[in-house]
This record gives C-alpha cells, sequence and structure tokens, in this order.
C-alpha cells in the first residue's frame, strides 16, 4: 500500500515532458504471482529542452527485473531504480532510442485493484487514473500518446481468451501448453486507457453496421452460464452507437468494440479504448435479478463508456486537473441519450435530486473544489460529483446560451480540431467562442469558482403601467481557498402565467439580456422589467433546472400550486411541489425535535394527490412526484444543528397525513398500475411500476400494512416489485413476522447470486434506527459477507453511512466509531474504495453538538493512525480542517 507522501501537484506546475514517446510494444507472460512484463519503449527527445535532462518515469511498488538500451544492457551507474520511478540518464540528445523495461508483478496479490489484478480466475486490468504505472515503470500521464502493440502469452487451458485494446493481429499456440494473442491499436492513446483481460468467459456477440458501411464485430465478455443477461447491455450498445452517430455525427473507428464485466471493480466501469470493464452490476440483466433502476443504469453507462470513445478516449486530457472535460462532458451525453430513449422531463428529475442530494452538500463543505480544480494530493480524490455531476451543468448551460445548432457547429469543430490531441477546458470553451462569436470569459468562472451560487428573486407588479419587475441577486458563497467570488453568467430558463394558465409574452425587456425563455444574469443585482404584461403574472423560473443554483425566491401557495397545474415545463411542475413541501418538512423536523405534533398544510396535500391521480401525467412523473425530498436533502435545507431522529420523526408524520388523505387514490393507483403480461423493461412499463409501488409506500402507513406488504413481496414477479416491498417490510417493520420471512425467503431464493444478495444486504443497511448497526455488525460474520468484493462494501458498509442517516447517525456515536474502524481496515487492501466511503463524513459539521463530537472524534481517530495511504489522508485532512 502507498501511505501518505504529502506531495501536492498544481495545475500552474504543468509543462511537457522532456521526451516524445514515439510506440509502445508490451508483452505479457501471465502468471497468477509472478507475471513478466516487457515494455519496449521508442522515445525522442522534445526539441528544446535540456539535452542533458535524465527520462523519470512512474512506479508503483515496481521492481526492476531488466534494462537495456537500444538492446543493450543498462550499465549500473546510469539509472537509478526505485519502487516509485525509474531515472535514466545519458540518453541521445536527437536520435530516436529504444528503452526495453522488465519488471515481475503479482496480479493475486494486488487487492487495490488498480493496474494487472486476478479477481477469480480473471486477469483485469484498471489504469484509470494511474494504474499504468503499477505494470511498467512509464510516462503515466494523459498526456503522452501513442500506439500500441501487446502480445500476450498465457496458459491456454486456464486463459482461452486473451483479450488488449485496438484489433486483433492473431495468435497461435506458443510452446508446450501455451498460446498467445497479439493486438494493435493504431489511435495514439495515454497509458490510462490501457486494457487486458485474460481467462475463460462466456461471450454474446452481434454486428453494428456504422453510417459509413463498416461493419463492427461487437462482444461482450461474461461468466459462464450468465450470457443471456447480457441481451439487454448488448440492445443498449447498439442503440448507443446509433444515436451517437445521429446526435453528434461520431462514428466508431475500430473493428471491434468488447464489453468485459467482472465483479472485483472498484468503479462502474472503465471506457478503454475498445476494450471496456465494466461492473458486472451494469452489464447483466434479467426481470428476475434486476430491477427498474438496474437496467435504467445499464442503459446509462454502456452509452457512457462507449461515448468516451470520442470524449476521452480520441480526444484526451492534458493533465488530470482536465478531467470534467472527458467526464463532465460525456455525463452529459449519456443524460441526453436516457432522455431521448425514455422520459425527458423525468430523467431531469432524477439528474437534479442527484446533483442536490450528492454535489451540492460536497459544494457546501470541506470537500469543495472548482470542476476544474488547481491543486491535488491524490487524483483518485477528484472523481467526484463535482467533475461529473456539475460537470455536465456546466456543458448543458453551454447548450443552452448557445441553443442547440450553434452547440452542435461548436462540438463538430472541437472534434474536428482536436482528434488525437490532449488539450484543456479553454481549447473546449474556444470552440463554442467562435462558432458563436460570443466572449465567454465570465461563463467560464463556472470552471474556476467553486461553490454553489445562492440566487435572491422577488417580484412586483405595476398595473397601471403593465410592468412587471423582477429583481435578483447573485452570490457565491466561500469555499476552501476561495474566498472572493465574481458574479457569474447564469442562465435562466423562465415563463410568466396569467391566472388561468395562459403565458404572458412580453412586449419588450429591459435590464437583462432575454434569449428566447432564457434570462442573462450577469451582474451581482440587476433589475429586470417586463413590459406590456396585462395582469400580475406567476413567475416560474430556473425551469429544467437550466442553471445549478439554489434559488432563494418565496411564492404563495396559491401561485406554487397554479405552476404545479399548468406548466408546460414538467420539471418546473415538479419543483413547485417540491417548493410547496418542503417548509412543511422544515417545520415537521423542527416540531418533531419539541415534541409537538407534526401538521401539514392542506395546499401542499391537495396539489400532491391531485398530480398523483392526474392521468394526463405518465405514471413515472407522477411517482417521482409522490417521492418525498429525502432526509439528507430535509438536512441539508435545514442547514446545521441537524438532529436525524427528528428530521425522520417528521418526514415519516408528513408521509401518515399525506397517506391517511389520499387513502382511496392510493389503493385505486395500486390496483390499476399492474402492468399485465410479461415483464418489460421498457420506459412506459417502468413508471407504472414506480407508481404503483410509490402507492404501495403510503399505504404502508395504514393499518394491517405488514400483511399488504408481504402479499405484494409473495405476488411479485420481477426484481422490481419484490425488492420494493421487502424495502417497505424491512423499513417499516423490521420485527414484525412478515418481514423476517421475506428476508429470510429472499436470502435462500438469491444466496448465489451476488448482485441480488448485495440488494439484500444493502436493503439492511438502510433500516432507520439505532439497532441496525448490530444489524450490520452480525451480517459481516456471515458467510455471503466479502470484505475483498467492493460491491459487497459499497452494499453493506457504503449504504450504512450515506443512506441511513438515525442508524448511521445514532445518538451514542457508535456508528460513526463503527465506519472509522472499517476504513482503517479497508484500507489496509483498498485504499481508493475507502477514501470514498469515507466521504461519507462530509457535512459532519451539520450536526447538532453532541452527534458533530462524535463523529469529529472518530475522524480523528482516522487521522492519528499511523499508516493512512494518501487516498485517506487526503480526505480526512480535508473533512477536518477548519
Amino acid at each position: 500500500m502507498r501511505t501518505d507522501t504529502g506531495q501536492i501537484v498544481y495545475l500552474a506546475d504543468y509543462r511537457p515532458t522532456d521526451f516524445v514517446l514515439e510506440r509502445v510494444d508490451l508483452t505479457f507472460e501471465l502468471h497468477p504471482t509472478e507475471t513478466k512484463v516487457d515494455a519496449r519503449l521508442i522515445f525522442h527527445r522534445r526539441k528544446g529542452t535540456d539535452n542533458k535532462a535524465p527520462l523519470v518515469l512512474d512506479g508503483d511498488e515496481l521492481s526492476l527485473a531488466g534494462l537495456l538500451l537500444d538492446q543493450a544492457e543498462v550499465p549500473a551507474e546510469q539509472y537509478e531504480a526505485t519502487a516509485e520511478s525509474l531515472t535514466v540518464r545519458d540518453l541521445p540528445e536527437s536520435a530516436p532510442f529504444e528503452l526495453t523495461i522488465t519488471t515481475i508483478i503479482n496480479p493475486e496479490a494486488n487487492t487495490q485493484l488498480m493496474g494487472l489484478y486476478r479477481t477469480g480466475s480473471i486477469y483485469c486490468t484498471q489504469c484509470e487514473a494511474e494504474g499504468f504505472r503499477r505494470i511498467t515503470y512509464f510516462p503515466d500521464r494523459p498526456d503522452v500518446l501513442a500506439p500500441y502493440t501487446v502480445n500476450i502469452i498465457a496458459d491456454k487451458a486456464a486463459n482461452p481468451l486473451l483479450l488488449s485494446n485496438g484489433n486483433f493481429l492473431g495468435g497461435a499456440g506458443y510452446g508446450e501448453g501455451k498460446h498467445f494473442a497479439a493486438w494493435f491499436d493504431p489511435h495514439p492513446k495515454p497509458s490510462y486507457l490501457f486494457a487486458l483481460v485474460a481467462g475463460d468467459l462466456g461471450v454474446v456477440e452481434d454486428t453494428f453496421v456504422t453510417m459509413s458501411g463498416r461493419e463492427v464485430a461487437l462482444k461482450i465478455y461474461v461468466e459462464h452460464g450468465k450470457e443471456p443477461r447480457a441481451a439487454y447491455a448488448m440492445d443498449a450498445l447498439k442503440r448507443s452507437m446509433k444515436w451517437d452517430e445521429e446526435r453528434f455525427g461520431r462514428e466508431y473507428d475500430l473493428d471491434i468494440f468488447m464489453i468485459v464485466a467482472v465483479s472485483d471493480f472498484n468503479m462502474g466501469a472503465m471506457e478503454n479504448k475498445g476494450l471496456n470493464i465494466f461492473n458486472d452490476k451494469y452489464v447483466l440483466a434479467d426481470p428476475e435479478i434486476a430491477t427498474d433502476a438496474d437496467y435504467a443504469n445499464i442503459e446509462a453507462i454502456i452509452a457512457h463508456e462507449y461515448f468516451h470513445n470520442w470524449t476521452g478516449n480520441r480526444i484526451t486530457c492534458r493533465d488530470w486537473f482536465q478531467l470534467c472535460l472527458k467526464e463532465g462532458l460525456t455525463v452529459y451525453r449519456d443524460h441526453e441519450f436516457s432522455a431521448d430513449q425514455r422520459s425527458r422531463p423525468v430523467k431531469r428529475i432524477a439528474e437534479v435530486r442527484h446533483l442536490k442530494s450528492e454535489q451540492f452538500p460536497e459544494d457546501g463543505g470541506p470537500l469543495a473544489h472548482p470542476v476544474r480544480p488547481t491543486k491535488y494530493r491524490e487524483i483518485n480524490n477528484f472523481y467526484t460529483t463535482t467533475v461529473y455531476e456539475k460537470g455536465s451543468e456546466v456543458t448543458r448551460m453551454i447548450a443552452t446560451l448557445l441553443g442547440r445548432d450553434l452547440f452542435k457547429k461548436g462540438m463538430d469543430l472541437y472534434f474536428d480540431h482536436h482528434d488525437g490531441q490532449a488539450v484543456t477546458i479553454e481549447d473546449f470553451i474556444k470552440c463554442f467562442e467562435d462558432v458563436s462569436c460570443r466572449d465567454l470569459t465570465q461563463f467560464s468562472l463556472w470552471y474556476h469558482q467553486a461553490g454553489t451560487p445562492l440566487v435572491t428573486a422577488s417580484g412586483s407588479y405595476d398595473a397601471g403601467d403593465k410592468t412587471f419587475t423582477l429583481s435578483l441577486e447573485q452570490m457565491v458563497p466561500a469555499t476552501p481557498g476561495q474566498t472572493a467570488k465574481e458574479p457569474m453568467h447564469i442562465p435562466l430558463r423562465m415563463a410568466l402565467f396569467a391566472e388561468d394558465g395562459a403565458v404572458l409574452m412580453p412586449t419588450s425587456v429591459t435590464g437583462a439580456e432575454l434569449t428566447d425563455d432564457v434570462l442573462h444574469l450577469t451582474e451581482r443585482a440587476q433589475s429586470v422589467v417586463f413590459h406590456g404584461i396585462p395582469s400580475r403574472p406567476v413567475l416560474s423560473l430556473n425551469r429544467s433546472f437550466s442553471t445549478p443554483i439554489n434559488l432563494q425566491f418565496s411564492q404563495s401557495a396559491k401561485d406554487l400550486a397554479l405552476i404545479a397545474r399548468y406548466e408546460a415545463d414538467h420539471f418546473a411542475r415538479w419543483q413547485a411541489l417540491i417548493d410547496l413541501g418542503l417548509p412543511n418538512l422544515l417545520q415537521a423536523a423542527r416540531d418533531a425535535r419539541q415534541g409537538i405534533p407534526v401538521t401539514c398544510d392542506a395546499a401542499f396535500v391537495d396539489a400532491l394527490l391531485a398530480a398523483a391521480n392526474d392521468e394526463s401525467l405518465e405514471p413515472a412523473f407522477r411517482a417521482q412526484a409522490l417521492a418525498l425530498p429525502s432526509e439528507a436533502d430535509i438536512a441539508r435545507e435545514l442547514g446545521g444543528n441537524n438532529d436525524p431522529d427528528a428530521i425522520h420523526a417528521g418526514r415519516q408524520a408528513i408521509l401518515a397525513l399525506i397517506a391517511e388523505a389520499g387513502k382511496e387514490i392510493f389503493a385505486a393507483l395500486y390496483d390499476s398500475m399492474q402492468t399485465p403480461g410479461p415483464f418489460s423493461p421498457d420506459a412506459a412499463s417502468a413508471g407504472r411500476r414506480a407508481l404503483r409501488n410509490a402507492a404501495l409506500t403510503y399505504l404502508s402507513q395504514s393499518d394491517n400494512a405488514p400483511a399488504r406488504a408481504k402479499a405484494a413481496y409473495d405476488a411479485a414477479n420481477n426484481m422490481t416489485d419484490l425488492s420494493a416491498a421487502l424495502t417497505i417490510l424491512a423499513h417499516r417493520f423490521p420485527e414484525t413476522v412478515e418481514a423476517k420471512a421475506a428476508l429470510e425467503n429472499f436470502h435462500d431464493r438469491f444466496a448465489e447470486n451476488a448482485l441480488v444478495i448485495d440488494k439484500w444486504f444493502a436493503i439492511q443497511a438502510a433500516i432507520p434506527g439505532a439497532a441496525t448497526l448490530e444489524r450490520i455488525q452480525g451480517l459481516i460474520e456471515t458467510p455471503l459477507f466479502k470484505r475483498t468484493n467492493p460491491n459487497r462494501m459499497r452494499a453493506l458498509v457504503g449504504t450504512f453511512a450515506f443512506a441511513n442517516p438515525t442508524g448511521f447517525g445514532r445518538a451514542d456515536g457508535a456508528g460513526y466509531r463503527f465506519l472509522a474502524q472499517e476504513i482503517l481496515d479497508i484500507d489496509q487492501r483498498n485504499p481508493q474504495l475507502a477514501a470514498r466511503i469515507l466521504t461519507s463524513m462530509r457535512s459532519w459539521r451539520l450536526l447538532e453538538p453532541v452527534r458533530a463530537d462524535h463523529a469529529r472524534s472518530a475522524l480523528m481517530q482516522i487521522e492519528r493512525a499511523g499508516a493512512l495511504s494518501t487516498d485517506v489522508r487526503d480526505i480526512v485532512d480535508r473533512i477536518l480542517k477548519e
């Protein structure tokens, strides 16, 4: 394990390498514990550099077994090798030279799951961000691009399958019992995109004909016997390829595209050129094991990794500070794909829910950083929701500012000008400036300033002048390392409505630029006047969440109800319902803490039930409308001195009041939303199931609820309904006979299916209440719990820390102490996983004082540990920093 070095990398220190890498030839002789790697690298010295500068290559826990320069052994005095670097001196000043490096590595002992490792009997790689240096000494940075030739030699019986990036050159026998395969990737790529897979796997095969008429072989490799469960992934892949051609004009560029599904993987998936490696939870699906959410995730993540072929692979990052240039941009592309495949407003609601629950707390806490950071201590810790989700929002805002046509022209220019290059945010922005003739300097602050802007709005109507005046003010809060902030360019989609729901169109607007329905806020404070407004308007502001801001805009319940009823923008309808409900939930938390009976405004209940019962709205939207803000959302809005028990009790009381008021509606929805016929993962069927299970959630507040939920569990013919009923039983009635029977049945039925058992662990980890910690400690001791599997650790420990405020945040601090012990244990094997789970503690300062003290003590326990990885040390130091 790498322990903390304290080294900080700064964007300002970037400079190109002294040597240019021309090509890479790799030969692997695979062995579980002694894999031999020969790396033949051809360099030449970059013009303008010091002719005496040595070549310095990165390593990580490496041991040099051989070093040749132009096929001659390098004298010991000419180089220096450590576990972390290889320095070679006295190299040719102008002519290219060939360096051959031999290392011996142990894939079986690689529990970090970075570099080359073994998962079961499968050899697998993960090289992003800095995993390639665990394979061989190398200039392991994203701006070093070269074509790769890869030769793989292995035991034929154990490893009939030998895969790497690019096109297959051929293979044959190689001595007794062995064989080899050769691959060539003609497209220059950085080392983080290298991939190798070897072992014995089943395959699902298909083909895709590109828009230019080329036939591409498609192959998805899975464990034997699981091939039928890859059918949906293959379908999603083909739809992704077609969509990228139609929407962005991007055609696939190799003869073959491969996906390999493995069970031990730190990430969701990895976009290695032509050979994507996936966590198997994002490939395998059938009605028995996968929920509708699983199907949607598979579709989105297959698309995301495929879309990286152009936004990330063909055009990559100059350095890791530009990470959002591939991740944020590609998240935007996969969001658009999913919106086109399913329901655009429902997809947008889901995106914003995720953004507010994950990225907003990150932006408002000790881990806040700009979309493009200026420094890092451990790059793995910057694969964050800020880089991915806020980065996507920034791309979305560019599309909003420019409009669909100019945005498409900007993307075309970006692809044309920068294909095969490692580029920066500035290169990306300039393409849009060039096609639009618009100065995007102020807009670019979205990349450079951390924090979620707060926009305060107020309006007044002058009947005599027939004008509506909108006063806007923006403020970007101070964040770590950034105290003074400049005004942002904030594009706000908006509409004005009359009392009868008709849209009001102004004759003119003064005080701000208004493009179509987009109002441009560019100053700290602006007063915008809409002329020619015949009656007092109701303002719908930040439609479709056009900008990721906190909006402070006081509107009456009547006005919000009007928006919830008439808005053509269904996201704005949903937001109006949230704005109606949130004050009730905040007050309920306060009342529950003081022991005051909880009440709920009739206007909110009426609007919510009206939306639930409105058959003109798609079921998926109605299900989203019925999903109240989470306990984490309520805690974020309360802003501090938070008591998780009071928040939970208040929210449950509001649920009960809505359930009682709408019991007939919910009973009717539960009966009417059954999906006839065999299971289908299509969006319409998924929406009906979502609404039916939302109704069941409210019905579980009534009498005889355990029996009703158990009947739903027994009748379920798909994993969506089964897990929904089990969640209700376990979370609402954990000690009942019905809940215990259902949990036991689920365990026995799916004990051999790791992905489904992960759900079993996660459902129990999220059971509210202090007693859940003891349940988790018992589950850890069961035979099904595997500490070495990241999915299993995330399902139990991660779910407990991220998704169980009352259990994790129990008043005696035992939950925090438990996590501290787990983090220290995980860190010994898998620092990346440990650091990510530790981020669950980022908002500890918002807790009430007793819990905050317990949380701080747990963090100090981690901080005082002697040997911490760089990953964990970085996170704990930033979380504790005043």
